[in-house]
């Protein structure tokens, strides 16, 4: 999207390290990737609540939370979503840059797109889970209904059935919730984020 050119950005006073200060932690953007009911949201709110009992501040974006608000007037064209994803990735860097750790649970199945949103934080605030699940576990779970739909052709380019995932090539961090009970999948994604983020 072009920049208008009549718009400065205003630098203030307080900025992302005066935040960090305050709050005693540094910002974070953990980004969960995967196909439909793989467990995105699901691990991104458990680790929320590991992360608010440690004392850090947080905030959860998930998609449809996102798409019933600031991207309610989106589709799910190719050009939708890849404004969809363009909206979110601005969102969560100004939750980030408000000195935030950033949960951003998304289907994001271009890698390509992943690695835009990548580019737009420093490289050691952006965190990327690969919620490693099958597609036909996905589709015995299917929470929401949506694959059956899809399978019936009633839901268009939909991600893993007629249109494609890309796996991500290098995460941060991969947890299989196919072969992985969800207390495990919590308590490794746990340890993991705290060496992180407490530990940094």
């Amino acid at each position: 999207m072009k920049q208008n050119k009549n718009t400065i950005q205003h630098h203030h006073k307080i900025d992302k390290e005066a935040r960090n200060k305050f709050m005693r932690h540094g910002s974070y953007v953990i980004w969960f990737t995967g196909l439909s009911g793989s467990g995105k949201s699901t691990l991104a709110g458990k680790l929320e609540e590991i992360l608010f009992a440690e004392g850090i501040h947080t905030y959860l974006l998930d998609g449809d939370n996102v798409r019933k608000g600031i991207n309610s007037d989106l589709g799910f064209s190719a050009s939708d979503r890849e404004e969809n994803l363009r909206r979110i990735t601005e969102l969560s860097y100004l939750l980030y840059d408000a000195g935030l750790v950033v949960l951003s649970a998304f289907i994001s199945p271009i890698q390509a797109d992943r690695d835009k949103i990548r580019a737009r934080f420093p490289e050691k605030d952006f965190i990327e889970i690969y919620v490693d699940c099958s597609l036909e576990e996905c589709e015995n779970r299917d929470v929401k209904g949506f694959y059956k739909k899809a399978r019936a052709g009633e839901i268009p380019d939909f991600t893993g059935i007629s249109a494609p995932y890309e796996i991500p090539t290098n995460p941060e961090c991969v947890i299989n919730t196919t072969k992985l009970s969800l207390d495990a999948c919590v308590n490794e994604l746990k340890v993991f984020i705290l060496s992180k983020i407490i530990q940094a």
